[in-house]
């Protein structure tokens, strides 16, 4: 049976977050509702419901008027196994040291190479998006390097791949955290599926905000692959706990945003050891100069 989605854009964080819970109470009644910010650089929010009936086209318009918002556009989605077909279509990511596959690629796996299982699912960082491989790049440097963080936490951590990276190489505890419940049980999953279900720690939680993740620091190693605005914000909380001389591997940036991450890192004594782009995208590793 097709489903439906409806979308529209907004230029202020506040009055997207107000549609968007505004759009819950729509009838008939969305399955789902996410408010994101885009990573186009435009600084618009995204305002998205998901219908299995077909929305009402007044309401909506009424709902995006009251709110400033464009109208929104309502398409129907054919009905489709889309997690099957995004898998078909995944093929496997070398980055440094790691291989990125799905369980369809398992036989592929370059002897030597530190296999890493991520399926297509609904979270976040199966590793074919530049940000995800940039990241697993910029740890391999690292690793390379000699570089043996102690503690080391993964921020906003979606399918919790960088976690899994790290836990395999280094052997002990590393934890994961993120702000989506649904991101959280798929990081746990794919932790246990990886064989490193013990040393991935999986927390809900919006950056440090969380008893196990303040416990632990400071941190020798901080991922945070997330977008410039969280990022950006995050700064202070960054340096509070990221031990002296310990590293911050940041993404999720569009390479017009990099240099105002780096100048709203550089207060905090973080300063860049190595940058990177893979298409769009760029990754920057620091460190803290305490």
């Amino acid at each position: 049976m097709p489903t439906w989605t409806a979308l529209t854009t907004l230029k202020d964080k506040q009055a997207a977050e107000a549609l968007g819970e505004a759009l819950e109470g729509l009838e008939p009644e969305p399955t789902g509702v996410g408010v994101f910010e885009m990573e186009d650089g435009s600084g618009l929010w995204e305002v998205g419901g998901y219908f299995v009936d077909e929305p009402d086209d007044i309401a909506l318009r009424l709902l995006a008027a009251a709110h400033g918002a464009k109208a929104f556009a309502v398409s129907e989605v054919p009905d489709q196994d889309w997690v099957a077909h995004v898998r078909r279509e995944l093929h496997p990511v070398a980055a440094g040291r790691f291989f990125l596959h799905g369980s369809h690629d398992a036989d592929k796996v370059p002897e030597g190479a530190i296999p890493l299982l991520i399926e297509a699912a609904m979270a976040f960082g199966t590793g074919h998006h530049g940000t995800t491989k940039g990241c697993l790049e910029a740890v391999d440097k690292l690793f390379t390097a000699g570089v043996r963080p102690r503690a080391v936490a993964d921020i906003g951590c979606g399918t919790a791949v960088l976690a899994i990276a790290a836990a395999k190489v280094l052997g002990h505890l590393v934890i994961a955290s993120d702000i989506d419940e649904v991101a959280v049980d798929v990081a746990r999953s794919n932790a246990a599926a990886n064989g490193v279900g013990a040393l991935v720690h999986c927390v809900e939680a919006a950056g440090f905000d969380h008893p196990d993740l303040r416990a632990n620091a400071p941190y020798d190693l901080v991922f945070a692959n997330i977008l410039k605005g969280p990022l950006v914000e995050l700064a202070p909380d960054m340096a509070a706990h990221t031990a002296p001389g310990g590293h911050v591997i940041l993404s999720g940036l569009l390479n017009q945003q990099a240099e105002d991450v780096i100048a709203a890192y550089a207060p905090h004594g973080l300063s860049v050891l190595d940058r990177s782009e893979i298409g769009d995208w760029t990754t920057l590793t620091l460190r803290h100069e305490g």
